[in-house]
């Protein structure tokens, strides 16, 4: 198959494979501004940096658009076991867990399966539900999360929530718990490492009821971020825009290196050599780093909100979360099939074999886009072995040594091949979705169980004023 973008594709290649650049940059925004969580020093200091990059690429229109919205503050946390032995566990608060001052029995929910939360309801009401982080309960078919699981826990009346990390030997996994419109959270929600988990749940299974008591002065406040947005111009129709996203916040308690900067430092890569060999583009190509993802992605969101005018414009938004470490590259497409012949062509023309798949997720930032009916896609793995969870991401271990820059490459690479692409032709072949559509492409039984207990969720915090 011939390759009319031949040209720019070696340009493009040649250029990131010979560079160093996605990796000085990868640690720049990890070794000198630490997390980037919302509210800290190096979240201002990462959104300037990029902004000054992606001016020094001959970027245009790159500006900060500021987020207003309820932050997190982490205070200090202990969990103490009172009975039947008395012992101090190692924990960590969950993103807008509330302040608190807890005692109560745990009742060991395991992996938390959906239908388990629904059989022991009186069980759960007025204990601490202690759950696993696997996302892959054994019996369920469909990818469960961790705020499913706290949602759940909530609705039940637990009085307290402890996750525990499913993999051994990399500590507390964080993550957010914040109600689906922001704000802080009902119950206390606390962190454990595997191996403390494993501990409570042989407790709780000899002696049958275990008490704990957690203390925690975390807090919420107002707070402001900033998403960083460059523009690559179109030559004929600069209204016409392909959008390439990735959020720059990581959780406080790490680096956040692979997840999101190994995606972040790609997408600046991606923004790099497009500006450098393909300024003569017909349509534009508009880049987007987002703050404050992993509370609730609010950095998208209100984009997605303020913007919403002009989303007939937007041809596709290819979401880049994590992109540089994630294994078996390919590119997910949210219920579009229409694209596969067209991305299945392209990838022979590239000479780039990579997969093409089919899923709808509510946790990254190109849900917002997806929901407001704009075509959307993102770099995940395709082909590879289901980890069933995180792995190092979300805990302190997440840290720069774990991202290679072949693996940053590749996602620069693909991402800006198919930028390219997307920019260049004359007849793109799918519209921007109406509502009605958006909840014909999401009503699979999977999602129709996620979303309506998300509603549930919501309902609660409306009728409970939270």
């Amino acid at each position: 198959m011939t390759n009319p973008h031949l040209p720019l594709d070696q340009q493009i290649v040649g250029d990131v494979y010979t560079n160093s650049e996605a990796m000085d940059n990868l640690t720049t925004l990890c070794d000198e501004f630490g997390s980037r969580f919302g509210g800290t020093p190096g979240e201002k200091q990462a959104a300037n940096f990029m902004k000054a990059k992606l001016e020094s690429y001959g970027l245009s229109n790159v500006h900060l658009e500021p987020i207003e919205y309820v932050g997190w503050r982490r205070g200090e946390t202990t969990l103490e076991i009172v009975s039947p032995i008395q012992k101090k566990i190692p924990c960590i608060s969950l993103p807008h867990s509330p302040p608190c001052e807890l005692e109560g029995a745990v009742v060991d929910m395991d992996e938390g399966a959906p239908d388990d939360f629904d059989v022991r309801a009186d069980e759960i009401a007025g204990k601490i539900v202690l759950t696993t982080s696997e996302v892959n309960p054994k019996g369920v078919k469909r990818w469960i999360h961790r705020n499913e699981k706290y949602g759940r826990s909530v609705l039940a009346g637990a009085s307290g929530f402890i996750f525990v990390n499913h993999y051994p030997g990399y500590g507390p996994a964080t993550g957010g718990i914040a109600p689906p419109n922001g704000g802080q959270a009902h119950i206390p929600g606390i962190s454990v490492s595997y191996e403390d988990g494993a501990f409570l749940q042989r407790l709780v299974k000899r002696h049958g009821e275990v008490k704990i008591r957690i203390v925690s002065n975390d807090k919420c406040e107002p707070m402001t971020s900033w998403n960083v947005i460059a523009d690559l111009p179109g030559q004929e129709d600069a209204a016409q825009v392909v959008m390439l996203g990735c959020h720059y916040d990581g959780h406080d308690i790490s680096q956040g290196a692979a997840d999101p900067a190994s995606g972040t430092a790609a997408l600046l890569e991606a923004a790099r050599v497009l500006a450098k060999y393909a300024h003569n583009l017909p349509y534009t190509i508009r880049f987007a780093l987002w703050g404050v993802e992993e509370i609730g992605l609010i950095g998208s969101t209100q984009y997605v909100q303020k913007h919403l005018a002009a989303l007939d414009n937007l041809r596709f938004y290819l979401n880049m979360d994590m992109a540089g470490a994630i294994p078996s590259k390919g590119i997910v497409l949210n219920q579009w099939p229409q694209l596969e012949p067209l991305l299945r062509d392209w990838s022979q023309e590239m000479a780039l074999a990579f997969g093409i798949k089919q899923s709808i997720s509510a946790h990254s930032d190109h849900y917002p886009f997806l929901m407001a009916g704009v075509p959307t896609a993102g770099i995940g793995s395709v082909g590879g072995k289901n980890s069933g969870g995180r792995g190092y991401g979300h805990t302190r271990y997440d840290t720069l040594d774990k991202v290679t820059l072949l693996g940053m490459r590749e996602a620069a690479v693909l991402a800006a091949r198919l930028a390219l692409r997307i920019a260049s032709m004359a007849d793109w072949p799918v519209q921007r979705r109406s509502q009605e559509a958006v909840v014909a492409a999401l009503d699979t039984p999977e999602n129709r169980e996620e979303e309506a207990l998300f509603a549930r969720v919501s309902a609660f915090y409306r009728e409970t004023n939270l």
